[in-house]
């Protein structure tokens, strides 16, 4: 996958991070659960996403 590709991706499941942030803070307390799972999947496909940015980086710098 290109840099560029990489990084948009990474930029929408930024924007997805906050906004279920925002959406925890604010839900009823039957929905925490749910959410929190939700939160926390989205942030491990970012870090895995921002790990293979910073990867393919390295990989094409001379």
């Amino acid at each position: 996958m290109s840099i560029r590709l990489l990084a948009r991706e990474l930029y929408r499941l930024q924007q997805e991070v906050e906004r279920l942030r925002r959406e925890l803070e604010a839900c009823p307390p039957e929905e925490r659960p749910r959410r929190e799972a939700l939160l926390r999947a989205s942030e491990r496909e970012r870090d895995r996403l921002r790990a293979a940015l910073e990867a393919e980086k390295d990989r094409s710098r001379p």
